[in-house]
């Protein structure tokens, strides 16, 4: 393994771990796993303990402590995956190579930010797009007689090829790039910036969409000479793909939606979070930030304005929870991505306790567009009642999965036969989830809604990120459900017992009613796990982790009458034992 320094003598004090993730990375990427002597040799040279260093290698699903088997296979069982067949190709896979189990081995892998390329295999840490039970075993029999080195999975189709203008960028060429951040540097009418976003009514496209000027405002108010801000790109959630879109085609709005918030509440640095699968946009991004460098717009006394401002891309080392704001500065921090109790709001303590202003890639985005075009033409790009505009990924059982650029206020049915071309033929639309398993589940007698944040809401849904996950009749909704809370019980970092156990439990309930094993008391427990799960968990995981079940039960009452009275599945996707022939032997209450 190439060397690297024993001692680290740069290190501010009380950040040790800052870089602890790209340390584990080297020692991984060199000999194929993180074993304790190289654990103990990193937490040498940072000068902290071997704990400290092995708790947080050992959180995250992304390194191994032990050596790798020849060939690891992970399949995507997640949401447009499951869909698109994932289950049945991972029980081929397992078939397949039962007599291999030392040199070939088949197990899940959440979501890989790939839902419109499903079912989505993992080879080796390699992704593979479009996959079928024979192409994979091609592959896999291949890593079996010569490990080969793989370059990236193909960039998303741009916009030009698939025959669409993105409407968002207010530039034309090149070479005005970042002309917002310089104007701004030079005229430091920070105050009125700050008002133009507020009028464009700019909200956070992460999922809550909360007003964003809120956020930059109660940054720049908070007391500290040490500030942050932080973009969230770590989009693990199932359906969510239009995140990587954007950092692959807009890199330039995105840095400059970061820039111009750093000088706004008067921060210093900013990290661009990014989930580790996404290889292709990191490099995309590290090339984007070189370029604003050599143009002189980072660094010290920028254009010799007198402020400071430096910009780098963190590469997460994994996991869903990374999503959860405080989570993800905690990662940052090189610990372990656990939530952290609110309040207080991260404004006021965020990355290391310091004020941080913290929003998703397409808040970003749009800042740059509101500041360019103007609040008026951002807010009549949506459709009456229903301001500004929205990157959408729809996926699941459509014919044309992808981003697109939508108006605010666009039906859902537009979404999904306008832009994705509807379901294969053959079939119908049955339900859909408006933004991955978060939002739930809604009726396809509701794809005639807007969408629209308030419209949602009081459906006890949401618009959140725009992650529309369509199922056709050949899909089951209960399925669905038990499919989206067991990523929610994978994903739970662990830190409270609400969601560690709450969520293994209605994971359990809901495998039993797929299985015809009904109990007397089972509807009463999942109302009282619900009510638990939503009212004790620590973070946003394990409070939404009913949605998913409890949207079914309220918008498909028949279907589930029919799984939990007459042990029948239209789809026939439950009961893999055949139905259950005598109600009477339900299970008892207990």
């Amino acid at each position: 393994m190439s060397a690297m320094p024993e001692v680290l003598t740069s290190i501010e004090p009380g950040r040790n771990k800052l870089g602890v993730f790209e340390d584990l990375r080297h020692v991984q990427e060199q000999i194929g796993f993180v074993p304790i002597r190289e654990i103990e040799r990193i937490a040498t040279r940072r000068n902290v303990g071997v704990k400290d260093v092995h708790t947080v290698a050992s959180f995250y699903p992304h390194f191994r402590l032990k050596p790798p088997i020849r060939v690891d296979v992970r399949v995507c069982d997640d949401m447009s995956c499951h869909l698109n067949g994932s289950r049945q190709l991972k029980k081929s896979l397992e078939l397949q190579y039962a007599h291999a189990t030392d040199l070939v081995q088949v197990r899940d892998i959440s979501c890989v930010g790939r839902c419109d390329h499903a079912p989505v295999v993992s080879i080796n840490e390699h992704y593979k797009e479009h996959c079928n039970f024979r192409d994979v075993v091609a592959m896999v029999d291949k890593e079996i007689l010569a490990p080969r080195e793989y370059g990236h999975s193909p960039a998303p189709r741009s916009p030009e090829e698939r025959g669409l203008a993105i409407q968002c960028d207010p530039y034309a060429t090149e070479e005005e790039h970042y002309s917002i951040f310089r104007k701004l540097l030079a005229e430091k009418n920070f105050d009125e910036t700050l008002g133009k976003l507020k009028t464009g009514e700019l909200r956070g496209m992460g999922g809550a969409g909360f007003p964003a000027h809120i956020k930059w405002e109660g940054a720049r108010k908070s007391p500290g000479k040490e500030k942050f801000v932080v973009c969230n790109a770590d989009e693990s959630e199932p359906g969510t793909i239009k995140d990587r879109f954007i950092l692959q085609y807009l890199p330039h709005m995105v840095f400059e939606g970061m820039m111009v918030c750093g000088a706004i509440v008067g921060a210093q640095r900013g990290y661009l979070y990014i989930r580790h699968e996404y290889e292709l946009q990191t490099e995309v991004l590290e090339e984007e930030l070189k370029h604003i460098y050599s143009l002189g717009l980072l660094g010290k006394n920028i254009l010799g304005t007198g402020i400071d401002f430096d910009l780098e891309v963190f590469v997460s080392p994994g996991g869903y929870i990374c999503g959860e704001e405080t989570a993800l500065m905690e990662a940052i921090q090189g610990n372990r991505s656990e939530p952290r109790n609110k309040p207080p709001r991260t404004v006021n303590s965020g990355v290391w306790g310091k004020p941080t202003a913290l929003n998703n890639v397409e808040t970003f985005c749009h800042a740059i567009t509101i500041l360019g075009k103007g609040g008026d033409w951002y807010h009549n790009a949506g459709l009456p009642g229903s301001p500004g505009i929205k990157f959408v990924g729809v996926t699941g059982h459509v014919k044309h999965p992808g981003v697109f650029e939508v108006p605010m206020g666009t039906s859902y049915h537009d979404l999904v036969y306008k832009y994705a071309g509807g379901p294969p033929d053959g079939h119908e639309v049955i339900g859909f989830a408006p933004s991955g398993p978060s939002s739930g589940y809604l009726p396809a007698s509701m794809l005639d809604i807007e969408m629209n944040w308030d419209k949602l809401k009081a459906l006890n849904s949401m618009v959140g990120s725009g992650a529309v996950v369509v199922v056709a009749d050949h899909g089951c909704m209960l399925d669905m459900a038990l499919n989206s809370t067991a990523f929610y019980r994978n994903e739970s970092c662990g830190k409270c017992s609400p969601c560690r156990i709450g969520t293994q439990k209605l994971v359990d309930l809901l495998e039993n009613w797929t299985n015809g094993n009904v109990g007397a008391g089972d509807k009463d427990m999942l109302r009282d796990l619900s009510n638990v799960l939503r009212t004790a968990s620590l973070c946003g995981l394990g409070q939404i982790s009913p949605a998913p079940i409890q949207s079914v039960i309220k918008h498909f009452p028949e279907l589930i009458r029919q799984h939990l009275e007459d042990g029948y599945c239209s789809a026939n996707i439950c009961f893999p034992n055949g139905a259950p022939q005598k109600r009477e032997l339900q299970r008892s209450a207990q």
